[in-house]
């Protein structure tokens, strides 16, 4: 705790203090570009690999990078989409896997969910990733099989997100865009779903 504590205090000190209008304005409102659905591994950080500021990411974040097929009840992550969408009127959703995913790793290993009832029932909705796995790449060395299937997820998550009403609503209307990534933790590249192509390529400048 200590390790958090004094880096509110630093924030206090020397971070709020130069940018006090800023968060001012952001006290009032907020109009981000940007819906960022990943997963919640502490290794993702995506104002630190993405550059960005307070402000521009609307995030929502889960084991595996889930987007739920749309049930009658709802769920955090569905509900955060459609206000996202529908209210804050992001104009991007960018649904974003990354590497050594303990997600899809126990998806493949049933065994290490045993004792995890409600993470083995989240992650019912991995399993379409084995229908999407991408071909192995050699860059990824031992980890390609893996890589493979986390890819998948992100192709298989990126349908269910596109299936959402108010996702769909707006594609259509030409407001949104979404787009699949990839991020590799030990290189910090990014790679995205070329949905033309059929596969992942370098993010594009």
């Amino acid at each position: 705790m200590q390790k958090l504590i004094e880096g509110h205090r630093h924030f206090l000190a020397e971070v709020f203090p130069a940018r006090r209008e800023q968060f001012h304005l952001l006290s009032e409102s907020q109009a981000p570009e940007f819906l960022f659905i990943t997963c919640a591994d502490s290794r993702v950080v995506p104002d630190l690999i993405l550059g960005t500021e307070p402000g521009d990411l609307f995030i929502t974040r889960n084991a595996g990078n889930v987007v739920p097929v749309e049930a009658p009840e709802g769920d955090g992550v569905t509900a955060t989409i459609e206000y996202a969408v529908e209210v804050l009127k992001v104009r991007h959703a960018i649904l974003c896997g990354h590497s050594d995913c303990g997600a899809l790793k126990a998806a493949v290993d049933h065994v290490a969910l045993e004792s995890l009832p409600k993470a083995k029932q989240w992650l019912r909705h991995v399993e379409e990733a084995f229908d999407h796995v991408q071909p192995l790449n050699p860059a990824d060395g031992e980890g390609a099989e893996l890589a493979a299937l986390i890819r998948g997820n992100v192709v298989a998550q990126l349908a269910s997100l596109k299936a959402q009403p108010a996702v769909a609503r707006e594609m259509a209307a030409g407001q949104l865009t979404v787009h699949g990534w990839y991020y590799d933790i030990l290189t910090g590249r990014i790679e995205e779903y070329d949905e033309a192509m059929g596969r992942f390529v370098e993010l594009r400048k």
